[in-house]
This record gives C-alpha cells, structure tokens and sequence, in this order.
C-alpha cells in the first residue's frame, strides 16, 4: 500500500529529544513519536489526566490500554495500513517491556516540558 511522502520523511526522520520525541521500534518499523498539545489532549481524553497517568506508570499500575492510548495519540505520522488494533498488538507481541523506556521517555517530556 502506498503512502504519502510526508508520512515516509516523519517515519524515516531521527527523533529530537529536545522536542520531547522518542522512536518506538515495532515489527521491524520505526514510529516516531511527537507529544504534541493535540496528541496529549486525544490521550488524556481517552486515559484520563496525564499526571495521574504518569504516577499510576511510576508505581507500576500502567494499564496495556493505557500505554497504548498515550503512544498511538503521540504517533507523528500513521501509515494508512496501521489500525489501532494492529498497533497495540504488535506493542503486545514485542512485550511492553520493550515499549516502557520510550513511554518513559514520553512521559518525562510530559511532566518537564520541552524546549521551543
């Protein structure tokens, strides 16, 4: 399936941890991943408050939909044949221990703020 070129240079471009971007890994593909306003906003929609998010993830209790939620809102770019589903399976094939450091890393951007 095709896909556009913008979304090939998102995917393809290397994450700048000074805009609080993170690369997830899943099935052989990169995802970068952006914590922009709107992707936060549609996360704590669907998962609740961020800083209670970030705690529950801190103590532990970070639930599988949870982590999903945070991590498909902050994609920067999708590729047209990647469902929700398909994703969050794919975070359950790799583990999710191979997911917390980028979701750690998400979250630290989170609650720090990054630079302009």
């Amino acid at each position: 399936m095709m896909t556009d070129s913008r979304t090939m240079d998102v995917q393809n471009s290397a994450a700048n941890p000074l805009r609080g971007e993170a690369t997830l890994r899943l099935g052989g593909r990169d995802y970068l991943l952006r914590p922009t306003f709107a992707a936060l906003v549609a996360a704590e929609a669907e998962a609740g408050p961020l800083f209670a998010l970030v705690e529950r993830a801190a103590d532990g209790r970070l639930g599988l939909g949870e982590m999903t939620a945070v991590l498909w809102h902050c994609l920067a770019a999708r590729p047209e044949d990647l469902t929700r589903e398909a994703f969050g399976e794919a975070l359950l094939a790799q583990g999710l221990a191979a997911a917390l450091p980028v979701f750690r890393q998400l979250a630290v951007a989170i609650l720090g703020g990054r630079a302009p």
